[in-house]
């Protein structure tokens, strides 16, 4: 890169936080030169803590900043397909937050303004660019394991259930709530990442007193012979386990794919062997480093997370929530 890519940051919430450090650790590539917020207070605020010179007091102030070439966003889910909107009428590349929006209209209809304007758009699945998800490729396409058959994944915390969190992302359907958008996103899409998409999908999910689900498991059975399943929760505390099984041994991912340290590959008839995978600093800077690429080399969507996979991914997620009986408040967005 001869020069910089200018950031600007669309929130200022714990995951805004997490990118911008991301960013921060990238001097030579990156610049954060805006930040945009609902109150001046809490622009200000986020803008102190990491040396942001412009700090606007709205969305709509950010996006029409001239001089930023690409938006992070990070606000709530629910607000994702509105907030990119925004972005790209203003001529920016965008880089949203997983879950990429809440339906897979909201999906389509991005992706459709994005590649009529020719502009960067891409889901923020920042699991995929780390370097221990890149080990796992390049292990499982070199035929280490044999032919790939079985994927098992998990994630899951634990969010008491009072007034505040009835209100907060993680149990209300106006913010997108639910243990599917917030967590279960990850184990979905590392799984999609490593066998595509299955044509049999189909889960059994809790749904909470606040209408969201709040834990699920997933199957997915492929024409193949192929299956997969992902146990996700966020009234449930589940280790963030990757296990892939093939017809000649097997990969783990230790102690988590989302914080990964070591790979164990168990090759049938052999010792198994460790690689450490760990990377230290935020992981975050890895997809920003990624976006930076693609925009320095005029490309509109990355290869690693193309927008059509985000797009198949949403439309599973409504198929899903069509089984479980699940309906939030963006699905009347198109009547």
């Amino acid at each position: 890169m001869t020069e910089k890519i200018r950031w600007g940051i669309m929130s200022t919430g714990k995951i805004a936080h997490r990118f911008a450090q991301g960013l921060k650790e990238l001097p030579d590539e990156a610049e954060i030169l805006a930040v945009g917020s609902r109150a001046h207070q809490t622009a200000d605020a986020f803008g102190e803590e990491f040396g942001i010179p412009r700090r606007y007091a709205s969305y709509e102030a950010l996006a029409a900043d001239p001089d930023v070439d690409v938006v992070y966003i990070g606000t709530p889910h629910s607000f994702h397909y509105d907030n990119a909107v925004l972005c790209l009428n203003a001529g920016k590349a965008v880089l949203c937050e997983k879950a990429f929006t809440i339906t897979g209209r909201e999906a389509e209809e991005l992706i459709r303004l994005a590649r009529s304007k020719r502009l960067f758009l891409m889901e923020a699945m920042w699991v995929r660019f780390l370097p221990a998800t890149i080990k796992v490729r390049e292990l499982i396409n070199s035929g280490a394991i044999g032919e790939p058959r079985l994927i098992h994944t998990s994630l899951g915390f634990w969010t008491d259930i009072t007034p505040e969190t009835k209100l907060g992302r993680f149990l209300n359907p106006a913010l997108g709530g639910g243990s599917m958008f917030d967590v279960g996103i990850y184990p979905m899409s590392y799984i999609s990442m490593l066998f595509g998409q299955a044509r049999r999908v189909t889960g059994v999910a809790h749904i909470g007193e606040t209408g969201v689900d709040e834990q699920a498991s997933v199957s997915y059975g492929y024409d193949d012979g192929r299956i997969a399943s992902a146990v996700f929760g966020v009234r449930t505390r589940v280790p963030g386990g990757a296990f892939i099984a093939g017809s000649a041994g097997t990969l783990t991912v230790e102690p988590s794919f989302l914080n990964p340290k070591t790979l164990v590959l168990t090759e049938t008839g052999k010792e198994p062997v460790r690689f450490d995978v760990g990377c230290g600093g935020t992981p975050y800077r890895f997809e920003a480093q990624e976006v930076m690429r693609c925009l320095c080399e005029g490309k509109t969507e990355s290869a690693v997370m193309p927008l059509d996979e985000s797009l198949a991914i949403m439309r599973t997620m409504d198929a899903l929530r069509a089984q479980w009986g699940m309906v939030c408040p963006n699905d009347a967005r198109w009547g």
